[in-house]
Order: structure tokens, then C-alpha cells, then sequence
């Protein structure tokens, strides 16, 4: 009985938190719609809006492994206090320039870096908590939910954005983030997370960092099932992004504003369908298949949506693609809260994260010339692919050259997921590779976790 208290109240303060982030997420939304509106009136081109999303993704990547040494070693309800605190003040400092008359792009630019920054080192904290948080059998939900807020952001964001910027500006947009930061943090400070104990280890803060990034390195080498599945989603994440970023001018090429629009909100709306019945039912158990198959079905949304320029087509392949993903990332999220030792999960999904997340970058850097300099020439009208099977099976025309780079996105990553699930360390990962977690876990003890030998 004392087991099944203990296990509600934690479960009670995941929801808070959870609850606090989504409110949260959903201002950095409105706030990064706001940013990209004003920064697309301001210069008129496509390449600025590229160049964000570069400089938040980039600090996210090179600083995952010092984040999860923190995570592991800090209190992971400070990080996530400070993280929050830190991207609330970039976003005030640009709300002081835009008030000054004085705001420009570079100073976007700048804020969406420090933003990077500091979620860099929250979302390992947050992350790693989860599995101290709430019982194993109920894991692969709690990913589900996840999803979920990330699919209500996708799907909200850009309706009130849109009427909001028109009614209260980018002035108005930023005072509301500010006021959702202010809920989150606030649901944090009444909240206990529990801090496991980890190794007293001598040395500089860079060697300790190191050798922790070298630790989390190892423990995913010694396990190549979960190491395989890394490189899966590191390829997935290249041949999804590197066309995923071109969806506005895929739209754009022939359609208008309000609906690319539509399009972008049965992109939420799939997120959010997936995520809520993955939320209530739990997903699957055979965990590895359920994530082959969702990118697997990822990459046939993708290729649907790139086959014609028809709005409603495209939508449909974004709808299914952003469908599935929820199963597929809670699926995979699971297994690893599962497989690693919650006391070295700030290290490990440190590293995790920086492998699966390590090909967005260059994705971004190489989807803007490839479309204008390649494929757009290819399928222009009169271009080398007029009169071809490959013209006749996507069109010519403007925007034809990103709907071949969807196209090929698609086809390529049902070929990687195929080869994925032939290796077996991959397909016999939930079987071969010991759980780090009980069972039946009879509730959370808020006193610090013992350190298994490892």
C-alpha cells in the first residue's frame, strides 16, 4: 500500500511538470512564430528563417554531453529551473531591443542560440527524471505525452500566432511567453524530484566532463543494440530534415500563405492524434518493431507528400508521417529509460543525443543548396527531367525540385529501416539486453538511488 502511495504522488508530480512545460512549450511557439513573421517581413527571404533554426539546434548538439554530466550530477530540478530562466531572458532582451526601435535579425539569431543554449541542459534533466518519476509499465505513456504537448504546440501555435500577431504584435506575443515561463518554473518549485547519487570523481569540470562524455560513450558501444538503433535515428533524422525544412516553399511554389497554413496544422494535428492514443493506450509491446515501422511509415508520408503539388495531398503524407511518429519516439524512449541505469541516464542520453541529433546540422546546411542548385534545375519546365518517367511520375516546375527531395527522403529511409531491422542486435534488443529497471516497481523512494557497480 505505502508502494502504491508513493508511486501516485510521483505520477501526480510528473503530470505538474509535464502540465508547467506544455504550457510553457506552447509560448516558445507563439514567441518562434512571432520571430519568424517578423523576421520574413523584415528581409523577405527564406534563408534568415534557415538560419534560426541552425543556431538553436547547433548549441543542442555540442553541449548534450556536458548537459548530461550536470544533469547527472546537479540537482536536475535547478537545471530545469535555470535552463527555463535563462531562455525567458533572451526573450526579454529581445522584447527591450523591439521596444527601442534598435531589433535586427543578428539579434534573433543570438537569442535563438542562448534559447539552444539552455535547453540543451534541460531537456537531459528533464528527460532523466521521468524514469525516477513514474512507474515502468507506465513509461512508454508518459513519452506518449510527450509527444502530446509537442503535437498540441504544432498544431495551436500557428492559428493563435497567426491572430494574435495581428492584434497584439510581437510585443503582446512575447509578454504572454513570458507568463507561461512563469507557470513552469512555478509548478518546479513545488515539486520534489528525486536525485540519484553518482560517483565522487576528482578533477577539473572539463575532465570530469569528458570522461563522463567517454562513459556514456562506452556504455552505448558495449550495448550494440542500442548503439544501432542510435545510427538508425541519425540517419532518419538526415533524410527527414533535410526535406522536412523545405515544406514552405514545397507549398508556397503554387499554393498561398493560408494554405500552407492548413498544411502545417494537419502536421499538428497528426502529431497530436498519434501522441494522445499512444498517451491513453500505452503503445505496444514489442517496443523495437513498433519504432522500425512508424519511420518506415514516416518515409511513405513523406514520399506521398512530395508526389504532386496538391495541397491536400501533401497534407495527408505529413498528416500520416507526423501520425506515427508519436508510437515510434515513445516507443524508443521507453527502451532506453528502460535498458539505462537511471543514475547514468544524463550521461548516456547525453551522448544518445548528440549521436541521433548529430546529422540535423548538416542536413540544414545542405537542404537549401541542394534544392536551389540541383534538384529545382532538374525540375524545372524544360529542365533534364521534362519528358522523363521521373517528370511524368512528379510534375515539372517551381517547387517540383523539393517535392523529388521528399520523394527521395521517403524511398531511402523505407530502404534504412528495412536494413535496420535485419541486423539483430536491433530486432533482438528488447530480449538480449537485461532491463535496468524492475519489473514491478513498488513505488519511488525520494532518498537518493543507490550506484549500481557498472
Amino acid at each position: 500500500m505505502n508502494g502504491e502511495i508513493i508511486t501516485l504522488r510521483t505520477m501526480k508530480t510528473f503530470f505538474l511538470i509535464w502540465a508547467g512545460q506544455l504550457v510553457s512549450l506552447l509560448g516558445s511557439g507563439l514567441t518562434s512564430f512571432a520571430f519568424s513573421v517578423w523576421i520574413f517581413q523584415t528581409t523577405g527571404n527564406a534563408t534568415p528563417l534557415a538560419l534560426t533554426a541552425l543556431f538553436s539546434i547547433l548549441p543542442r548538439v555540442l553541449l548534450f554531453p556536458a548537459a548530461g554530466t550536470l544533469a547527472d550530477r546537479w540537482n536536475r530540478r535547478w537545471v530545469m529551473v535555470l535552463s527555463d530562466t535563462g531562455s525567458a531572458l533572451s526573450t526579454l532582451a529581445i522584447l527591450f531591443l523591439f521596444s527601442l526601435g534598435s531589433l535586427q535579425v543578428w539579434h534573433i539569431y543570438l537569442a535563438a542560440l542562448i534559447s539552444g543554449l539552455f535547453g540543451s541542459f534541460q531537456e537531459p534533466a528533464y528527460i532523466s527524471s521521468i524514469s525516477l518519476l513514474v512507474p515502468k509499465k507506465h513509461l512508454t505513456r508518459a513519452s506518449g505525452m510527450i509527444q502530446m504537448s509537442q503535437g498540441i504546440e504544432s498544431l495551436l501555435t500557428p492559428l493563435l500566432a497567426g491572430l494574435l500577431y495581428g492584434t497584439i504584435g510581437l510585443q503582446g506575443i512575447i509578454w504572454i511567453d513570458f507568463a507561461t515561463f512563469i507557470f513552469a518554473v512555478s509548478t518546479l518549485l513545488f515539486v520534489r524530484i528525486p536525485q540519484p547519487v553518482v560517483e565522487t570523481e576528482q578533477g577539473a569540470g572539463w575532465k570530469i566532463i569528458l570522461q563522463d562524455s567517454v562513459f556514456g560513450w562506452k556504455y552505448l558501444r558495449m550495448r550494440p543494440g542500442l548503439f544501432g538503433l542510435l545510427v538508425y535515428f541519425a540517419l532518419a533524422n538526415f533524410l527527414l530534415n533535410i526535406s522536412a525544412i523545405l515544406l514552405s516553399p514545397l507549398v508556397l511554389s503554387f499554393s498561398t500563405p493560408e494554405m500552407l497554413g492548413v498544411v502545417q496544422s494537419a502536421l499538428g494535428l497528426g502529431m497530436l492524434a498519434g501522441s494522445v492514443i499512444m498517451s491513453v493506450w500505452g503503445g505496444p509491446r514489442r517496443r523495437v518493431l513498433t519504432v522500425v515501422l512508424c519511420l518506415t511509415m514516416g518515409g511513405v508520408g513523406f514520399a506521398i507528400a512530395g508526389l504532386r503539388p496538391d495541397p491536400w495531398l501533401i497534407g495527408s503524407g505529413m498528416f500520416a508521417a507526423l501520425f506515427f511518429a508519436p508510437f515510434g519516439s515513445g516507443s524508443a524512449q521507453a527502451i532506453f529509460q528502460i535498458k539505462v541505469a537511471p543514475e547514468v541516464q544524463g550521461r548516456v542520453f547525453a551522448v544518445r543525443s548528440l549521436i541521433s541529433r548529430s546529422m540535423m546540422p548538416v542536413a540544414y546546411l545542405l537542404s537549401g543548396p541542394l534544392a536551389d542548385r540541383v534538384f529545382e534545375p532538374l525540375m524545372q519546365s524544360g529542365g533534364p527531367a521534362e519528358g522523363t518517367f521521373l517528370g511524368a511520375l512528379l510534375q515539372t516546375g517551381p517547387g517540383r525540385g523539393a517535392g523529388l527531395m521528399f520523394v527521395l527522403s521517403g524511398v531511402i529511409m523505407v530502404i534504412a529501416s528495412a536494413f535496420a531491422y535485419s541486423y539483430s542486435p536491433i530486432r533482438n534488443l528488447e530480449d538480449e539486453l537485461p532491463d535496468a529497471l524492475p519489473d514491478v516497481p513498488e513505488g519511488v523512494s525520494e532518498e537518493p538511488l543507490p550506484v549500481p557497480n557498472a
